[in-house]
């Protein structure tokens, strides 16, 4: 039996949580769908550009952890931009956290390439 999986700490949900390709109808479109915590990785990784260790400790997971789900935000967003897909971003076990932590990167670049 597995090990049921951790809630990931994540500092909100986005207002803006649909994409599609101009001029097709969302109906005709195949769509992909970006988990809360996946969001949250890329928005870490590559927004404030943070390294694997800080932005796992972020979320309160292992750096492993936040590799794999790096590596597959990153293969979905990929995907989407090819193929002219949809992409909805909702659900997965995450918990709201209103830290200091999610404060931190407000207004500046941290972490690496500053």
């Amino acid at each position: 039996m597995p090990r049921p999986k951790c809630h990931r700490n994540v500092c909100g949900i986005p207002d803006k949580n649909y994409f599609k390709p101009r001029g097709i109808p969302a109906v005709e479109l195949e769509e992909i769908v970006l988990h809360l915590d996946e969001f949250e990785a890329i928005r870490l990784a590559d927004y404030e550009q943070l390294y694997q260790e800080e932005a796992a400790a972020r979320m309160n997971i292992s750096r492993q952890t936040f590799g794999r789900i790096i590596e597959g935000a990153h293969k979905k967003i990929a995907d989407v931009l090819i193929h002219g897909k949809a992409l909805k971003i909702e659900g997965g076990e995450v918990t709201l956290s209103e830290t200091e932590a999610c404060d931190r990167g407000k207004g500046r670049k941290t972490g690496k390439n500053n």
